[in-house]
Protein backbone atom coordinates (compact mmCIF):
# COMPACT_ATOMS: atom_id res chain seq x y z
CA UNK A 1 0.00 0.00 0.00
CA UNK A 2 2.94 2.25 0.92
CA UNK A 3 4.47 1.63 -2.52
CA UNK A 4 1.35 3.07 -4.19
CA UNK A 5 0.87 6.07 -2.10
CA UNK A 6 -1.50 3.90 -0.09
CA UNK A 7 -3.70 2.79 -3.44
CA UNK A 8 -4.54 -0.72 -3.27
CA UNK A 9 -2.39 -2.72 -5.99
CA UNK A 10 -5.66 -3.77 -8.04
CA UNK A 11 -6.68 0.15 -7.91
CA UNK A 12 -3.21 1.06 -9.16
CA UNK A 13 -3.44 -1.75 -12.19
CA UNK A 14 -6.67 -1.00 -13.30
CA UNK A 15 -5.62 1.89 -15.70
CA UNK A 16 -3.10 -0.61 -16.77
CA UNK A 17 -5.30 -3.56 -17.68
CA UNK A 18 -6.92 -0.56 -19.60
CA UNK A 19 -4.20 -0.21 -21.05
CA UNK A 20 -3.27 -3.61 -22.21
CA UNK A 21 -6.63 -4.20 -24.22
CA UNK A 22 -5.96 -0.80 -25.91
CA UNK A 23 -2.94 -1.92 -27.00
CA UNK A 24 -3.71 -5.67 -27.85
CA UNK A 25 -6.33 -3.74 -30.00
CA UNK A 26 -4.16 -1.82 -31.89
CA UNK A 27 -1.02 -3.52 -32.41
CA UNK A 28 -2.29 -6.70 -32.82
CA UNK A 29 -6.10 -7.01 -33.75
CA UNK A 30 -5.69 -3.80 -36.48
CA UNK A 31 -2.67 -4.67 -37.99
CA UNK A 32 -2.66 -8.16 -38.28
CA UNK A 33 -6.43 -8.01 -39.31
CA UNK A 34 -5.89 -5.41 -41.79
CA UNK A 35 -3.26 -7.11 -43.36
CA UNK A 36 -5.07 -10.57 -43.46
CA UNK A 37 -8.03 -9.07 -45.36
CA UNK A 38 -5.20 -6.70 -48.01
CA UNK A 39 -3.73 -10.18 -48.20
CA UNK A 40 -7.17 -12.06 -48.90
CA UNK A 41 -8.19 -9.38 -51.39
CA UNK A 42 -11.21 -8.17 -48.95
CA UNK A 43 -9.99 -4.47 -49.65
CA UNK A 44 -9.42 -5.11 -52.97
CA UNK A 45 -12.89 -4.75 -53.25
CA UNK A 46 -13.07 -1.49 -51.79
CA UNK A 47 -10.97 -0.20 -54.43
CA UNK A 48 -13.64 -0.05 -57.03
CA UNK A 49 -16.24 1.98 -54.93
CA UNK A 50 -15.73 5.77 -54.26
CA UNK A 51 -14.16 4.94 -50.98
CA UNK A 52 -10.78 6.86 -49.88
CA UNK A 53 -8.27 5.29 -47.90
CA UNK A 54 -9.05 7.33 -44.68
CA UNK A 55 -12.83 6.76 -44.94
CA UNK A 56 -12.36 2.40 -44.26
CA UNK A 57 -9.91 3.46 -41.58
CA UNK A 58 -12.51 5.58 -39.95
CA UNK A 59 -14.79 3.30 -40.68
CA UNK A 60 -12.88 0.08 -39.17
CA UNK A 61 -11.89 2.42 -36.09
CA UNK A 62 -15.51 2.69 -35.21
CA UNK A 63 -15.71 -0.99 -34.65
CA UNK A 64 -13.12 -1.07 -32.92
CA UNK A 65 -13.50 1.08 -30.85
CA UNK A 66 -17.12 -0.52 -30.15
CA UNK A 67 -15.71 -3.58 -29.32
CA UNK A 68 -12.72 -1.75 -26.79
CA UNK A 69 -15.02 -0.21 -24.96
CA UNK A 70 -17.23 -3.20 -24.67
CA UNK A 71 -13.93 -5.16 -22.49
CA UNK A 72 -13.16 -1.97 -21.19
CA UNK A 73 -16.04 -1.71 -19.17
CA UNK A 74 -16.17 -5.83 -18.90
CA UNK A 75 -12.97 -4.99 -16.80
CA UNK A 76 -14.24 -2.03 -14.84
CA UNK A 77 -17.24 -4.38 -13.93
CA UNK A 78 -15.14 -7.35 -12.79
CA UNK A 79 -12.39 -4.66 -10.80
CA UNK A 80 -15.47 -3.09 -8.90
CA UNK A 81 -17.31 -6.35 -8.68
CA UNK A 82 -14.50 -8.70 -7.08
CA UNK A 83 -11.99 -6.17 -5.90
CA UNK A 84 -13.99 -2.71 -5.20
CA UNK A 85 -11.94 -0.69 -7.25
CA UNK A 86 -12.25 2.90 -6.33
CA UNK A 87 -12.15 5.72 -8.98
CA UNK A 88 -10.85 9.33 -7.90
CA UNK A 89 -11.44 10.94 -11.42
CA UNK A 90 -13.49 12.78 -13.72
CA UNK A 91 -15.79 10.22 -16.09
CA UNK A 92 -16.04 12.47 -18.98
CA UNK A 93 -12.43 13.10 -18.81
CA UNK A 94 -11.21 9.52 -18.10
CA UNK A 95 -13.38 8.32 -21.32
CA UNK A 96 -11.59 11.17 -23.43
CA UNK A 97 -8.38 9.99 -22.46
CA UNK A 98 -9.79 6.14 -22.83
CA UNK A 99 -10.22 7.70 -26.33
CA UNK A 100 -7.24 9.75 -27.41
CA UNK A 101 -5.16 6.44 -25.98
CA UNK A 102 -7.32 4.14 -28.41
CA UNK A 103 -7.14 6.20 -31.78
CA UNK A 104 -2.89 6.58 -30.83
CA UNK A 105 -2.64 2.62 -30.56
CA UNK A 106 -5.15 2.02 -33.50
CA UNK A 107 -3.09 4.75 -35.44
CA UNK A 108 0.35 2.83 -34.83
CA UNK A 109 -1.51 -0.46 -36.09
CA UNK A 110 -2.74 0.68 -39.30
CA UNK A 111 0.76 2.35 -39.93
CA UNK A 112 2.20 -1.35 -39.51
CA UNK A 113 -0.23 -2.77 -41.52
CA UNK A 114 0.64 -0.03 -44.35
CA UNK A 115 4.37 -1.19 -43.95
CA UNK A 116 4.22 -4.85 -44.00
CA UNK A 117 4.11 -6.68 -46.84
CA UNK A 118 2.11 -9.78 -45.80
CA UNK A 119 -0.54 -10.58 -42.75
CA UNK A 120 2.58 -12.90 -41.66
CA UNK A 121 5.13 -9.79 -41.53
CA UNK A 122 2.15 -7.77 -40.03
CA UNK A 123 1.70 -10.53 -36.95
CA UNK A 124 5.54 -10.96 -36.42
CA UNK A 125 5.87 -6.90 -36.07
CA UNK A 126 2.93 -6.86 -33.77
CA UNK A 127 4.02 -9.46 -31.58
CA UNK A 128 8.02 -7.98 -31.09
CA UNK A 129 6.59 -4.34 -30.53
CA UNK A 130 3.40 -5.42 -28.80
CA UNK A 131 4.95 -8.29 -26.24
CA UNK A 132 7.84 -6.45 -24.72
CA UNK A 133 5.51 -3.51 -24.08
CA UNK A 134 3.03 -5.44 -22.08
CA UNK A 135 6.20 -6.37 -19.25
CA UNK A 136 7.83 -2.88 -19.60
CA UNK A 137 5.26 0.02 -20.14
CA UNK A 138 3.85 -0.76 -16.41
CA UNK A 139 0.72 -2.31 -17.96
CA UNK A 140 1.00 -6.24 -17.14
CA UNK A 141 2.72 -4.86 -13.58
CA UNK A 142 3.03 -1.31 -11.81
CA UNK A 143 6.59 0.53 -12.86
CA UNK A 144 6.83 0.99 -9.06
CA UNK A 145 8.00 -2.77 -8.43
CA UNK A 146 10.05 -2.86 -11.52
CA UNK A 147 13.62 -1.89 -11.42
CA UNK A 148 15.44 1.15 -12.45
CA UNK A 149 16.66 0.22 -15.61
CA UNK A 150 13.68 -0.76 -17.00
CA UNK A 151 11.91 2.36 -15.99
CA UNK A 152 14.24 3.78 -18.04
CA UNK A 153 13.67 1.92 -20.66
CA UNK A 154 9.76 2.28 -20.36
CA UNK A 155 10.04 5.97 -21.43
CA UNK A 156 10.77 5.14 -25.11
CA UNK A 157 7.72 2.61 -25.25
CA UNK A 158 4.43 3.82 -26.63
CA UNK A 159 2.29 1.96 -23.97
CA UNK A 160 3.76 3.43 -21.28
CA UNK A 161 2.11 6.82 -21.88
CA UNK A 162 -0.82 4.96 -22.19
CA UNK A 163 -0.54 3.90 -18.86
CA UNK A 164 0.42 7.18 -17.24
CA UNK A 165 -2.46 9.32 -18.59
CA UNK A 166 -5.04 6.74 -17.62
CA UNK A 167 -3.84 6.35 -14.01
CA UNK A 168 -3.60 9.82 -13.68
CA UNK A 169 -7.18 10.34 -15.09
CA UNK A 170 -8.16 7.42 -13.38
CA UNK A 171 -7.31 8.97 -9.77
CA UNK A 172 -7.81 12.56 -10.53
CA UNK A 173 -4.21 14.04 -10.75
CA UNK A 174 -3.37 17.52 -11.69
CA UNK A 175 -3.07 18.70 -15.36
CA UNK A 176 1.10 18.88 -14.51
CA UNK A 177 0.93 15.25 -13.84
CA UNK A 178 -0.47 13.77 -17.15
CA UNK A 179 0.01 16.73 -19.85
CA UNK A 180 3.36 15.21 -21.01
CA UNK A 181 1.34 12.04 -21.93
CA UNK A 182 -0.80 13.49 -23.39
CA UNK A 183 0.98 15.50 -25.96
CA UNK A 184 2.78 12.13 -26.79
CA UNK A 185 0.34 10.31 -27.73
CA UNK A 186 -1.66 13.19 -30.19
CA UNK A 187 2.24 13.36 -31.75
CA UNK A 188 1.80 9.82 -32.28
CA UNK A 189 -1.83 9.49 -33.36
CA UNK A 190 -0.62 12.36 -35.93
CA UNK A 191 2.23 11.22 -37.18
CA UNK A 192 0.79 7.41 -37.29
CA UNK A 193 -2.14 8.87 -39.01
CA UNK A 194 -0.45 10.90 -41.49
CA UNK A 195 2.27 8.02 -42.50
CA UNK A 196 -0.78 5.18 -42.54
CA UNK A 197 -3.01 6.93 -44.72
CA UNK A 198 -0.23 7.63 -47.53
CA UNK A 199 0.80 4.53 -47.28
CA UNK A 200 -2.09 2.66 -47.10
CA UNK A 201 -1.99 0.11 -49.91
CA UNK A 202 -5.85 -1.72 -51.11
CA UNK A 203 -3.86 -4.86 -52.28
Amino acid sequence: QALFGGRGSMDVSMPGYTALILGAVGFMTVAINTSSYREARILRRFRVTPLRPLTYILADVTANLVMTLLGMIGVLLVGWLLYRVRFSGNAGLYLGGVLLCALAMFSAGYLIASLAPSARAAQVISMVVFYPMMFLSGAGMPLEILPQTIRRISTFLPLTYVVRLLRALWFGDALRDYWVSAVVLVVILGLCTVVATRLFRWE
